[in-house]
């Protein structure tokens, strides 16, 4: 009979399991992503192997939903865990709670790696873009209201286009919660569907400061928006999938604001455009009917008798009279449409609906102008402007 002590199967599995899972209990292990799954449970199972050995690890969901990156086979990694041991098939494994990339940033490979994925559909597609208006008359925009960035984009626009309406939806721009803020303000501005362009975008900052920017659903977001979306993420080296996805990308809020509104100066010089166009169509079509004249002065039959001589006179009344319908027509047509634009930049000038009697009453602290008294309630502070100054006050009832 055998003196020393016999272990049962369960027996000396427990033995290993305690040994195994009491010293290493916390540690680092570098390898190769091999056979990633991920079940239905939410659960990651892979294998992590180098060039001679390789161990079976699990993640669980509560773990690996903090991932801001997609694990995939071939991906070298740091893995932090615990060795384990599954009693009943006898297999020992890691269960992973934490993992980093090698070689690359972890933002940074989320960032490739929706960047890729977005692509693939055609988000970034050029066929998908819209073209911003030429006159856009009422802006939103998508920005925190304390930072530079919201300060530039009004006086920017303002100085360019004083017949601009600013709207400002306030949302965070970085930090927990901050991607569902801008989210949420693109919606609002669809869904209300009174702006012509949304300007959305923040000051320069670290790839952490301005991941909100890199968030699938704003990307989305901004991809769904009905409404033209210039993108004004961060500083001239800064690039963001928002910027890929929007309809139009600027180096900075300053060059959104450019972009967004004309200088009111080069509206002359436009004007001056078409009338030098409209000139030279018309003396394009002069000298095509001149030449037209003197081909039929130099055809042959143009010298026969009177009768030949009348009918030829009879063709070149009839180009006068089309030269003279399409000379009025062409200057009545552009005269009106100077006139329109005229006028309706004029009607547009606050300072001149303001010298009529009217005000503009305005929200405070965020500045937007207020158009129906069921969205105000008492207390709320109210700046009011006139033509000659301006008076700040409070709700005190609201009559609907």
């Amino acid at each position: 009979m055998v003196a020393e002590k016999i272990y049962t199967v369960s027996e000396i599995t427990e033995e290993i399991k305690i040994l195994l899972e009491s010293n290493f209990f916390s540690l680092w292990v570098k390898g190769e992503v091999s056979n990633f799954n991920r079940h239905h449970s939410g659960h990651f199972y892979f294998s992590l192997k180098d060039k001679s050995a390789q161990i079976q690890c699990v993640m669980w969901r509560n773990k690996n939903i903090r991932l801001s990156f997609l694990l995939e086979d071939g991906m070298e990694v740091l893995a932090r865990g615990r060795i384990t041991v599954y009693e009943k098939s006898g297999k020992y494994q890691l269960e992973v709670d934490e993992i980093q990339p090698l070689g690359i940033g972890e933002l940074q490979l989320a960032f490739e790696q929706l960047k890729r994925k977005l692509q693939e559909e055609g988000l970034f597609d050029q066929k998908f873009k819209k073209p911003l208006p030429v006159f856009p008359f009422r802006v939103g925009i998508v920005t925190s209201p304390t930072g530079a960035a919201v300060r530039d984009l009004i006086s920017i626009m303002k100085r360019r286009f004083p017949p601009v309406e600013i709207i400002l939806n306030p949302v965070r721009v970085q930090g927990e919660g901050a991607a569902e803020d801008i989210v949420r303000a693109l919606r609002e501005f669809n869904e209300w569907g009174e702006v012509d362009l949304i300007i959305v975008g923040r000051g320069g900052g670290s790839l952490e400061d301005l991941w909100a920017f890199n968030e699938e659903i704003v990307a989305r977001a901004i991809f769904d928006s009905k409404i033209p979306v210039i993108s004004a993420v961060g500083h001239e080296i800064d690039f963001s999938i928002s910027d890929f996805v929007a309809d139009k990308r600027a180096a900075t809020p300053s060059a959104a604001a450019e972009i967004a509104v004309m200088d009111y100066r080069d509206i002359d010089s436009t004007l001056n455009n078409i009338l030098k166009r409209l000139y030279m169509k018309m003396k394009s079509n002069f000298e095509q009917e001149r030449e037209r004249l003197k081909r039929i002065e130099s055809n042959y039959y143009f010298r026969k008798p009177v009768d030949m001589i009348k009918q030829f006179s009879q063709q070149i009344d009839e180009v006068f009279n089309k030269l003279e319908k399409n000379f009025e027509f062409l200057i009545e047509s552009n005269t009106n449409l100077l006139l329109q634009l005229e006028k309706r930049l004029s009607s547009l000038d606050p300072e001149k609906v303001l010298q009529r009697g009217y005000s503009i009453c305005y929200k405070l602290p965020e500045s937007f102008s207020v158009k129906d008294s069921k969205k105000r309630k008492e207390d709320d502070a109210l700046k009011i402007k006139f033509y000659k100054g301006e008076i700040e006050s409070k709700v005190y009832k609201v009559v609907n």
